[in-house]
This record gives structure tokens, C-alpha cells and sequence, in this order.
């Protein structure tokens, strides 16, 4: 019994090792020298050092110059990855009809001009309410505010739409989308 009990302990402290110590070890440092910018967070930096955010975690946007991303369920969490959560509203939930209604309102108050059909995905949450991302078609409605908003072309604002366009993952899955955080730095830079 005793050559039991040794057996296994020093199986236990070796394989505690090797996988506890050893091997997390050996997995970070192929992260960091691989994948240095994805391991550490994928983080936006300015010249100035100071972090603007994630290419992962969508930022609150509201100013009419800049563009809009999903509504988030932790938006009184100012987009908190540790609150991140769907808001788990029915399609008939009061609270989420309003929530839309009251989008709408500010994206027609926002551009009055725009007789466009507002794309879904700016006025529905996102699942993990943290979406860095909208459709092609939710940037393109905000073209012309945000042109005007910045006292830019209508073109050169779609040209950096077209550059911030990612296709579709591995080429077929998902659809074609618009990182928000990186195509307003873009235009933060512009001026």
C-alpha cells in the first residue's frame, strides 16, 4: 500500500509540474513571440502610449462625427469585457422594443437628411454585448453623417470603410464586416 501511495504522489508532483508550471510556460512564450499583439490583447496604442482600447471589444461611440457600433448590454458598464452578456430580452420584452425605438430615434436625430432603411445590426444588441464590429451596410448608412459631421467627401469617408472592411473569415464563414475603433482612429488621424 505504502509503494502505492509514493507512486502516485510523485506522479501527482511530476504531472502538477508538467502541466501546472512546464507546460504554461512553453504555450506563453510560443504566444508571445508568434502572436506577440494577439497574446497581449490585441490593444490599440497612440503615438503617446496610451491604450485607446481593443480591436476585440467594442467601444462606446455616440458623437455624430464618429461612427456608431452595436448596442451593448454593458453599456452602463462602459463596455466591460467582464460584463459582457446578451441583455436576454424576449423579441416581445418591453424594455427591448424601447431600447430599439429609442436607437432609431437617435440615428434619425443624428442625420434627418438619410431616407435610408436603418441596417438591423445598429439598432439590435449584440450577443456578447462587447461586438467590435458592424455589417458593411451599418457603416455605409453612416457615410454621409459622419462626411458631413467631419467636414470630409462622402469619398474619402467610404474609402476608409473599403479599408476597414475585413472579408470573411477563413473566406467563408461570417459575413464581410467593419472593425468601428479602428475605422474612427483612422478618421481621428485625417484631420
Amino acid at each position: 500500500m505504502g509503494h502505492q501511495l509514493r507512486s502516485a504522489a510523485i506522479l501527482l508532483a511530476l504531472l502538477t509540474v508538467l502541466t501546472g508550471v512546464i507546460y504554461p510556460l512553453v504555450v506563453t512564450g510560443i504566444a508571445q513571440v508568434a502572436f506577440h499583439h494577439q497574446a497581449n490583447g490585441s490593444l490599440i496604442e497612440q503615438k503617446d502610449d496610451k491604450c485607446l482600447g481593443s480591436e476585440l471589444i467594442g467601444q462606446p461611440f455616440d458623437e455624430p462625427g464618429y461612427f456608431w457600433g452595436r448596442l451593448s448590454a454593458t453599456a452602463s458598464f462602459s463596455y466591460n469585457a467582464a460584463a459582457s452578456s446578451g441583455s436576454n430580452y424576449g423579441p416581445l420584452n418591453q424594455a427591448l422594443l424601447d431600447g430599439i425605438q429609442k436607437r432609431i430615434d437617435a440615428l434619425k436625430a443624428a442625420d434627418p437628411e438619410n431616407t435610408q432603411p436603418i441596417p438591423v445590426d445598429l439598432v439590435t444588441y449584440s450577443a456578447s454585448g462587447l461586438d467590435p464590429h458592424i455589417s458593411v451596410a451599418a457603416a455605409l448608412y453612416q457615410v454621409p453623417r459622419v462626411a458631413r459631421q467631419r467636414g470630409l467627401s462622402q469619398t474619402q469617408v467610404l474609402a476608409q470603410v473599403n479599408h476597414f472592411t475585413q472579408g470573411r473569415q477563413f473566406g467563408i464563414l461570417g459575413e464581410p464586416r467593419v472593425n468601428v475603433l479602428l475605422l474612427n482612429q483612422a478618421l481621428d488621424k485625417m484631420k
